[in-house]
């Protein structure tokens, strides 16, 4: 049994829909039942469980030889910052009383730093936890997903304007659509192990694209022209005042390394990194809204 944490959303329901048409038993874990259609009409066995409810997550996990684990960010919570980590403290504590055989984590660019640097140390506190688990233990860590751009998508639609932290902004950024993380994880699911108690896992897109190219692939999709313009630093506080104080820090910390270089990004000497198939264009073409 395949238990997949976290299967409605967008890593999750890629990962379960490729397991099931490997024709393995997935157990799809979800917070709440009324997003599981899709995910039974592919045979996926549902169970409901609250990830900062040790008690459920371990009846939902029972008996699974294999647990694929992803902590969402929930910026609609007061203090996202600390949620992620309770979340991500339940869900180790439920693991460590069912013992699975394999545990893949999603992960995140730049966890292996160790200094602050906001998202990216989230992850690095979760990995730490992660390791004194018993069993094969897998870190995929990601590449910032594509579908993040949605967010300014309307704002570049309206304006012509498509405004980013990223600074310069031809400097180019590794990226993965969340559907090929999924692809991703699940071919690592099915592959034997790597007889090592650990493995750290690189996965990132075809290629790295800047806010230029961004801005080029949704001229192109919109018929539109659009240009990328950089959020000066002094005013990057002002943009972030509409979220919870917590998710802004992280945020800020976050794309301050990122401009920086060399932080956010593929660990030095990792042993693999995986590339996804879809491109720019392609990913963002969901994001649009129809025509």
């Amino acid at each position: 049994m395949f238990a997949i944490i976290g299967a409605s959303g967008n890593v999750g329901r890629s990962t379960s829909s490729a397991l099931r048409q490997a024709g393995v038993p997935v157990r799809a874990i979800l917070h709440d039942s009324a997003k599981g259609a899709g995910l039974r009409e592919q045979g996926c066995e549902i169970a409901v469980a609250d990830l900062q409810d040790s008690a459920s997550l371990v009846k939902a996990i029972r008996n699974a030889d294999t647990v694929q684990v992803i902590i969402p960010l929930r910026p609609q919570t007061k203090d996202p910052a600390g949620d992620l980590r309770l979340s991500g403290e339940s869900i180790i504590n439920a693991l460590r009383q069912t013992h699975p055989k394999r545990v893949l984590a999603i992960s995140d660019y730049g966890a292996h730093v160790s200094e602050d640097i906001g998202m990216p140390s989230i992850f690095h506190e979760f990995e730490a936890l992660f390791h004194t688990l018993d069993g094969h233990k897998v870190i995929l860590r990601s590449a910032e997903h594509t579908h993040n751009w949605g967010r300014v998508i309307p704002v570049a639609l309206a304006s012509g304007t498509l405004p980013t932290f990223q600074d310069s902004i031809d400097k180019v950024q590794p990226t993965i659509s969340a559907q090929d993380l999924g692809l991703i994880a699940a071919k690592l699911l099915l592959r034997p192990e790597s007889g090592r108690d650990l493995d750290v896992i690189h996965a990132e897109g075809p290629r790295r694209y800047s806010a230029s190219d961004v801005a080029t692939a949704l001229s192109q999709l919109s018929g539109r022209t659009i240009h990328a313009q950089a959020v000066p630093r002094s005013q990057w506080t002002k943009a972030f005042e509409q979220i919870p104080g917590s998710l802004a820090d992280l945020l800020i910390k976050a794309n301050e390394a990122k401009n920086k270089g060399g932080l956010v990004d593929i660990e030095p000497n990792a042993d693999e990194v995986i590339y996804g198939t879809t491109g720019l264009t392609d990913a963002l073409r969901p994001l649009l809204p129809p025509q």
